[in-house]
């Protein structure tokens, strides 16, 4: 506690030695610091900067596949997952890769973005879509034993009619029509009757030959007339 009892100028030579001392240190914290700030300000700008391109070359995309022009779609859906790999457009970019190789009926190609979507999206939702596409590509290459084991290997959630659906065009592949009525009455129990998913259903059931589920009657709303011919 010496340092209590200087005066004003002892104290003054006292900061000025300690400062001669270390200044090294002193200037190499500021150096550091602004060096820091600087960095990171950078990094910030460059993920904004890096963000925007891969919006815009997604909107090239999203223009091309309205356009049907598929040339520039695939370019650009190739450019988004080689240059942007981290960011969300990346697996959205895979998924128009698989639907533009189906369309052209390269089925096996398809497969590769698909199971990138499936095993390394942070999106749930989006490893689902992938996984019941991946699925219908096996059954249409003739693997539908490959599609099951596909749909097995996950828990669908929200998504249970679809799976139920898609293992009923598994097992119809297989030739096996019992499996697969069980499996579309599954979906049809789990999905919405009035839905146009539903009208599918009830056809893919009866083309086995069997009775569809009954629809959910949709309760009707009596009408201001009827309602007043309904008082004495």
């Amino acid at each position: 506690m010496a340092e209590d009892y200087l005066t004003d100028d002892e104290q003054l030579e006292n900061v000025k030695r300690i400062v001669s001392e270390n200044w090294v240190w002193v200037v190499g914290g500021i150096v550091l610091g602004a060096a820091l700030v600087f960095g990171y300000r950078f990094y910030d700008s460059s993920r904004n900067n890096r963000a925007l391109r891969a919006a815009a070359q997604f909107d090239a995309m999203t223009a091309a596949l309205d356009a049907n022009d598929s040339a520039k779609a695939r370019q650009a859906a190739d450019g988004i997952i080689k240059d942007y790999p981290t960011t969300p457009y990346a697996d959205q970019a895979q998924l128009v890769m698989a639907r533009l190789y189906v369309d052209q009926g390269q089925l096996a190609n398809a497969v590769s973005p698909l199971t990138v979507v499936m095993n390394g999206s942070k999106d749930a939702e989006l490893r689902h879509i992938a996984r019941l596409r991946l699925a219908r590509v096996m059954i249409d290459l003739g693997k539908p034993d490959d599609a099951l084991s596909t749909l097995a290997a996950d828990t669908p959630g929200a998504f249970a009619a679809r799976f139920h659906e898609v293992r009923g065009d598994a097992f119809r592949a297989k030739n096996d029509p019992k499996s697969a009525s069980t499996e579309y009455k599954a979906a049809l129990e789990g999905g919405d009757a009035r839905s146009a998913d539903s009208a599918l259903l009830q056809l893919k059931i009866a083309d086995l030959g069997e009775s569809p589920a009954p629809a959910v009657a949709v309760a009707k709303v009596p009408s201001a007339d009827s309602s007043n011919k309904a008082k004495p």
